[in-house]
């Protein structure tokens, strides 16, 4: 009897909380309402993929840049005074370099001499007629088998070395010798900057280093925002009135004053919200003119940015990790996806697009992609990842001739006495 009645109480107490809609416990079922106000936080954008004004003419009337140090202090070549017409080839061969598709090794040209190095860190002076003027290596055997990418920098009479194992050295730059030789706390990756008794550097913790270059003790530093992931992206920086201005691996451009290490001001390129994306970020050599800064990355973005206040002037839709030149009003830039695209310095507005891929077909040109290029007197010259040199006019905007160099990666070319270099894995090329 004492069972059924617990039985009871227990089948009544169960439907007073399942059927009564007030018992918080079950409810009437109810269609779950899709909530269609959401805000999108990756949103793609659509990049350049369509000619514009493709029919304007593009004419220059300025000087020729000589390629002065003054130039190199602000990374912005412009129109260099070259217009080869690349009949000729030669090259310098040397032990291959492991990974090179993956870094941005550039040669250190001193008048008529050429400075590079190979796979165990070994550096080679020798000149345009490929005559080996000095070789050097100054690596234990441990870290030989560490195969150091190096990057370089000189004044004329000294050569800075630096690399991704974190050393820096001096080099006399005549003889080769070794003046002195320090360790840092984190490889480098950047681009090196000399400036009178000074020489700047950003290492893989997005920190600013200043070294003496007569004995190479850090003087002062600036720290900006670390990045879990090291990207392979060399860094860059321009010396414009006794400031220094660079980016780092997360997008953020910093202003510094040289002197004092001062922090002038810091902009941040990329919002938080998008910030796993940034891990995935390409960046491209940032540029000065007059007072103004010019980048892009591969997130469709260029910025021009007041060299001043660190204030955005304009932000154009514009997909590419290649350094930029300015002419005149003019920006030039390539994409990723191989269009050259016109800019208006002041306003950002694009005067025209120009396919300069259209010779490949579309399965094709989604595999090519542009390394670097500079423009010269009536032409550009643009290196690819699949071994080519494209030359397009600058007034039409077309390619006029593609040229085979190899079938893999070459370098960003780059002009001295009338030749144009370019380096591969295993070897400098000269075309003139």
């Amino acid at each position: 009897m004492n069972r059924i009645f617990y039985l009871i109480l227990t089948l009544i107490l169960i439907t007073g909380c399942s059927f009564n809609k007030n018992s918080k416990f079950w409810t009437s079922t109810e269609k779950i309402k899709s909530e269609k106000n959401f805000k999108e936080i990756l949103k793609k954008e659509k990049n350049l993929s369509q000619e514009f004004n493709s029919n304007l003419k593009i004419r220059f009337n300025s000087e020729l840049n000589d390629l002065s140090s003054s130039t190199n202090q602000l990374n912005n070549e412009g129109r260099i005074n070259f217009d080869g017409i690349l009949k000729k080839i030669s090259r310098y061969k040397f032990a291959k370099i492991k990974n090179f598709h993956e870094y941005e090794p550039q040669i250190s040209f001193y008048k008529d001499k050429i400075i590079f190095f190979d796979n165990k860190g070994t550096i080679l002076q020798f000149n345009e007629s490929s005559k080996l003027i000095w070789k050097k290596n100054y690596y234990s055997k441990l870290e030989k088998k560490q195969n150091p990418i190096l990057q370089f920098a000189n004044n004329g009479q000294y050569i800075i070395v630096a690399d991704n194992i974190a050393k820096y050295y001096l080099l006399d730059l005549i003889t080769g010798e070794l003046i002195w030789s320090k360790n840092n706390l984190a490889p480098f990756n950047s681009q090196i900057k000399i400036h009178n008794d000074k020489f700047f550097i950003i290492d893989f913790s997005n920190t600013l280093r200043c070294f003496s270059l007569k004995n190479g003790e850090e003087l002062w530093n600036i720290s900006t925002q670390n990045s879990l992931i090291r990207s392979k992206k060399k860094l860059s920086m321009v010396i414009h009135e006794n400031k220094i201005y660079f980016n780092n691996s997360l997008g953020d451009i910093t202003a510094v004053d040289i002197n004092e290490g001062q922090l002038l001001w810091q902009l941040p390129t990329q919002s938080s919200l998008i910030y796993e994306s940034a891990f995935s970020l390409q960046t491209s050599d940032i540029i000065a003119d007059a007072d103004k800064l010019y980048f892009s990355n591969n997130k469709n973005q260029f910025f021009s940015i007041d060299l001043r206040s660190g204030s955005f002037d304009w932000e154009n839709k514009i997909n590419s990790d290649l350094r930029p030149s300015t002419i005149e009003n003019l920006i030039l830039t390539i994409t990723l996806e191989g269009y050259l695209v016109i800019i208006e310095k002041k306003t950002g507005n694009i005067l025209r697009i120009t396919d300069i891929f259209n010779n490949y077909k579309s399965k094709k040109r989604k595999k090519i992609r542009p390394t670097g290029f500079i423009v010269g007197v009536r032409n550009i010259y643009l290196s690819t990842s699949n071994g080519r040199i494209l030359v397009i006019d600058i007034e039409s905007g077309k390619t006029i001739s593609i040229l085979k160099i190899d079938n893999e990666k070459i370098s960003k070319p780059s002009v001295i006495n009338k030749n144009l270099f370019v380096i591969k894995d295993n070897s400098i090329i000269k075309l003139n």
